[in-house]
Parts: structure tokens; C-alpha cells; sequence
């Protein structure tokens, strides 16, 4: 018996797994959506842990993609809904398994409960005394790569965005397609690396990296640290905050639902149909 689902089998998989998700009740859908958002926020911190004292920089970004995975083995084994997999619920959508309200109601309610859950984390972090690390060089690092991405443009952050979740319902995909946990892990450990690595912008992920950056630049100790200049700080605010989101969270859709969703749906539901048919 194989241990793994083909492609074809993937596609149909997600008409049950699409139903299930647009027919949860609100209460369960923000539940798991707090705890996708704390697990990929746990996934983050972790990751700039690792690599805040790393100077060369393909090592540093290395150190993070390594460890960053963990959030989504977290969310696809322990269980969790995040918003950006659950854009593969186009498929459901597209074969008339749930309707338009079912989709859009399941991707508002988990996208902010996601961001909940990895503010909520984010603000414990801050109070946890963590970033003293390395006498606040972690603290710097966090508002760093906060004042970093709210920096990007919003064209480049669009297009990050897009990248970046090709690649995470890549991952999606190939974990769903594992019938046991180290497949699992597996599948979702090289996908998630590489978005990491490569520098693509996760909405969910940003949902953390940059409330913890805004809450951390209100230690002066931390700005010290890292020598970090008052004019770098400017756009480290709410503003930023969803000056990032919005564009990434459109790319996030373009990638995940229309690029790859619209693609694995045509080719492995409606394309099949058309073969049989002909």
C-alpha cells in the first residue's frame, strides 16, 4: 500500500476537506485560528532566535529556515487552521462542494483569528523578558526585520507575497498527500525552508514580526543594541503594520488560491473530467 496520495487523489481529497472547513462553526474556526497564529508566531521567534548572533547572512537565513517549519508541522498535525493553506479551499469552491459565503466566511474569521493569536504571542513576548538576549541584541534583531518589512514597497511586497505562498500550499499540498507523521514533517520542513531562505513575505507570519518589532522599539536598551537609528523607526507603527499586510495577504491569495488552487483544480478535477468525458 502506497503511503502517500497521488496528486489526483489530493485534488479530490480537498472537496471533504473543504466542506469540513466552510461548515465549522465560528466558535472552532477561532480557536484554531488563534492557534495557527500562536503557532507560527512560537515558529518565529524561534527562528530569529537562532540566528540573531549569525553575521554571515545566507547562514543566518539558513538558521531561520530550519527552524521556522515547525509552525506548520505544528498546524497540519496537531491541528490548526491557517489562513493561507485554507486558500486551497478554491478547490471545494470551484466544484460546487461549498458555496461563495462558505469560502469567504472560513477565510475572514481564520485570517483574523490568526491575527489574534500571533499578536496575543507577540505582546507575551514582549513582556517575557526574551529579547534581553544577548544583552538585547535579540531585542534589536526583532525590530529590525519589523522595520525592515514595512519598509518594502508595496509592488515588492505583493510579489513576495505571491512567492511565498506557492510555495507554503506547495507544502500544504505534499503534507495532505503523507498518510503518516514523518511524511508529514517531511513535506512540510523543505517547502518552508526554502519560502524562509529565499526571503518571500507570509502574512501570518508578519502578523507577528511586526507587532513584536513595534512593541519591542519601546525599549530604548534594544534600540542601543542594535545602533538603530530614529529614522529607521518611522514606519514601525499600525500604519506599517497593515501597509505590509495588505499587499502580502493579496499575494498570498494570488499565490495560493488563483496560481496554484485555480492550476491543481483545472488540471486534476476539471481536466480529468474532460479525459473521461472525451
Amino acid at each position: 500500500m502506497n503511503n502517500f496520495l497521488t496528486p489526483k487523489e489530493i485534488a479530490g481529497a480537498y472537496d471533504e476537506i473543504s466542506i469540513n472547513k466552510a461548515k465549522n462553526s465560528t466558535v472552532n474556526l477561532i480557536i484554531l485560528g488563534m492557534l495557527a497564529g500562536v503557532f507560527i508566531a512560537f515558529a518565529g521567534f524561534a527562528s530569529q532566535v537562532i540566528s540573531h548572533s549569525i553575521e554571515n547572512v545566507g547562514l543566518a537565513k539558513f538558521a531561520s529556515g530550519a527552524v521556522f517549519p515547525v509552525g506548520l508541522m505544528m498546524v497540519v498535525i496537531a491541528g490548526a487552521e491557517l489562513f493561507t493553506g485554507n486558500n486551497l479551499m478554491i478547490i471545494g469552491y470551484m466544484e460546487k462542494k461549498i458555496d461563495f459565503y462558505g469560502l469567504i466566511r472560513n477565510w475572514i474569521i481564520v485570517y483574523f483569528s490568526n491575527f489574534m493569536g500571533a499578536v496575543l504571542f507577540a505582546l507575551l513576548i514582549n513582556f517575557s523578558g526574551l529579547l534581553d538576549t544577548s544583552g538585547g541584541l535579540l531585542g534589536a534583531t526583532v525590530i529590525k526585520a519589523a522595520s525592515s518589512k514595512v519598509s518594502i514597497p508595496f509592488g515588492q511586497a505583493l510579489v513576495r507575497g505571491i512567492l511565498c505562498n506557492i510555495i507554503v500550499v506547495v507544502a500544504v499540498w505534499m503534507a495532505t498527500a503523507a498518510k503518516d507523521i514523518a511524511g508529514k514533517i517531511l513535506a512540510c520542513w523543505f517547502p518552508i525552508m526554502l519560502f524562509v531562505v529565499s526571503g518571500y513575505e507570509h502574512s501570518i507570519a508578519n502578523m507577528y514580526f511586526i507587532p513584536a518589532g513595534i512593541f519591542a522599539k519601546a525599549n530604548s536598551a534594544y534600540i542601543a543594541a542594535g545602533q538603530i537609528q530614529a529614522e529607521a523607526l518611522n514606519k514601525l507603527n499600525v500604519s506599517g503594520l497593515f501597509g505590509n499586510l495588505i499587499p502580502v495577504t493579496l499575494g498570498n491569495v494570488i499565490g495560493g488560491a488563483l496560481v496554484m488552487g485555480l492550476s491543481y483544480w483545472y488540471v486534476y478535477k476539471r481536466g480529468f473530467r474532460k479525459a473521461f468525458d472525451a
